[in-house]
């Protein structure tokens, strides 16, 4: 399987919203690392698209990462609500950030991977409110196909080498 690059690349953030986040196991350190993958995807141009489940009762994604729009759903697939697919378009690398592991992302990542597409979880980037769970949906989202990745993996694949000329400043961003 190939390295990551960022022409080739998609993030995307499934659900980190203030009262799904306010039970989610170590959140704080999960936002952080989802803050750094996007703010290294916007240097590098890498379009990120940002999902909500039920705002109307979850709240719409939390501060640090607000998005200036989000795709709305209420199922816990995002593959599942029409028109998400089109958004991703065909051929990206899908690099997948959210909460909970073994909710809306699992079931994301099992349907995008049915739909052909490459997908790359973001281990350091995800979350559920226990340990057990999401350590389970790692485990079931591998062993159908997705790649395990950590934030810096992600990075380093899209900048390819210490000669890129955003190198510094995208170093910069995840210390």
């Amino acid at each position: 399987m190939p390295t990551l690059a960022p022409e080739n690349s998609l993030l995307l953030a499934i659900d980190f919203q203030p009262r799904l986040m306010a039970v989610i196991e170590d959140a704080a350190t999960v936002v952080g690392h989802a803050k750094k993958l996007r703010a290294v995807a916007a240097l590098l141009g890498v379009p990120t698209i940002f999902t909500e489940q039920y705002a109307k009762g979850l709240g719409t994604t939390v501060e640090d990462l607000a998005p200036m729009d989000a795709f709305q759903k209420m199922t816990f697939d995002a593959c599942g609500t029409p028109g998400f697919l089109d958004l991703l378009g065909k051929g990206k690398d899908i690099v997948v950030a959210g909460c909970e592991a073994h909710i809306c992302v699992l079931q994301t990542v099992l349907s995008l991977l049915d739909a052909g597409q490459r997908v790359f979880v973001v281990r350091d980037a995800i979350g559920s409110r226990r340990a057990e769970s999401k350590e389970t949906a790692v485990r079931r989202m591998e062993r159908h196909g997705a790649e395990i990745v950590t934030v810096e993996m992600v990075v380093f694949e899209w900048l390819q080498t210490a000669e890129h000329p955003r190198f510094r400043e995208a170093a910069a961003l995840i210390k």
